[in-house]
């Protein structure tokens, strides 16, 4: 099955995707705008690191939640009123105007990327019940695509509205993505199989936690599936552009076009890609994308050189994102896959905190080169764990 045939035999799949769209287009063009604010105000690395860990941080704590939300409440619904806030906060950072108010900001961020994380997460508990197989593999890589085409776009489109209109003009435009995407998704027709749960949220909760521990192999592909959370580079690339590349072109075109690059290698990696990897040759993908990241932060020297490295980074990422997360629907029962997919996210986003405060810190105790250096090892690292659980896959 390719991406043609699935959109053909899934008019689901087309409706989803052209929300993703544009929810997801809106999720990334706030970014080069707050990153920029953040250098404008002159904030430390450690505040722009714990800026961007407030991105990742609602997925930790309210994961347990979300995951029992997802399995107990009506999808459409819910995902509709997820939308509205995601509005409502975005139009919020409009009020931020100096660094006394960037406590403030974290606020709206955190709000914001809470009803993101359960967005997400619901959705992706409603593909895999709607698909199964093959056909969710294919659904999950058009969903990495349709992400990474919106995070290149945003962050390009993003950066020229910033650099030459304001970063306020980008908030507001941004609000528009999120009004767009709830008029179309209240459009949406879909019947997916009643929830038979309906035991109390923190029955759930617990359940949940049981299930996971009860099977192993579940709690392994989480692992797993962090690993993609070392690749977080937003706290890496805007520090870059605030001690290096600034000198060769603006903070915000440096930010949009670095992560624009690395992005488009995102969209079409699976494409030329995917067709090659399978759970038993994962391993090497790992390897691949380590290595990648070494040479990155051996180029990073030179700002344009660095966009070639980065690109080829960005080459592997969707992929491994796509068939980690594939494998971890497969194997987790029905009636669980919200839960799981919520504990997945929450672990997903510890990696990314983790890799993003570790970035932030030891940017004050050695150069940034070397820290990337270090984040490409770890994949190897994890490379070397696929190959120790394979043989339970």
């Amino acid at each position: 099955m390719n991406y043609l045939a699935l959109f053909r035999e899934h008019k689901i799949i087309r409706d989803l995707s052209l929300v993703q769209f544009i929810a997801y287009f809106g999720a990334w063009f706030s970014n080069v705008a707050i990153y920029t604010m953040l250098v404008n105000f002159g904030s430390s690395e450690l505040a722009i690191a714990t800026v961007t860990a407030m991105h990742f941080l609602p997925a930790v704590l309210i994961a347990p939640f979300s995951g029992a939300i997802i399995d107990r409440f009506k999808i459409k619904p819910l995902m509709l009123s997820l939308l509205a806030i995601e509005f409502i906060m975005t139009l919020l950072f409009l009020t931020i105007e100096n660094q006394s108010q960037i406590w403030l900001l974290m606020i709206f961020i955190f709000i914001r990327m809470s009803a993101a994380s359960i967005f997400f997460s619901t959705e992706m508990s409603l593909l895999a019940k709607l698909l199964k197989g093959e056909a969710l593999q294919k659904a999950n890589e058009i969903h990495s695509i349709i992400w990474s085409f919106c995070y290149a776009a945003g962050m390009a489109v993003s950066a020229l509205i910033v650099n030459y209109i304001g970063i306020k003009a980008a908030f507001i435009v941004d609000s528009l993505f999120f009004v767009a995407a709830f008029f179309v998704f209240v459009r949406i027709d879909f019947v997916v199989k009643a929830s038979v749960v309906q035991d109390k949220i923190f029955t759930l909760i617990k359940d949940g936690f049981i299930y996971i521990k009860e099977n192993k192999i579940i709690m392994h592909l989480i692992l797993l599936h962090a690993s993609v959370g070392l690749t977080s580079f937003d706290t890496l690339i805007t520090l870059l552009a605030k001690s290096e590349y600034k000198y060769v072109i603006s903070v915000p075109l440096a930010i949009g076009i670095s992560n624009a690059t690395r992005a488009v290698a995102l969209m079409i990696g699976p494409i030329f890609i995917s067709k090659y990897v399978n759970k038993d040759n994962l391993h090497y993908l790992l390897i691949f994308q380590g290595i990648t990241i070494i040479i990155w932060g051996l180029t990073q020297f030179n700002f344009y050189i660095s966009l070639i490295s980065m690109f080829f980074v960005g080459l592997f990422t969707t992929v491994l994102w796509s068939l980690t997360y594939a494998l971890l629907q497969d194997k987790c029962e029905e009636k669980y896959l919200g839960r799981v997919i919520s504990y997945n996210d929450m672990f997903f986003m510890i990696s990314c905190i983790i890799t993003t405060l570790f970035i932030g810190l030891m940017a004050s105790l050695t150069s940034l080169a070397i820290i990337t250096v270090l984040l490409g090892f770890a994949f190897i690292i994890f490379a070397y764990y696929y190959t120790r659980i394979l043989k339970w896959i």
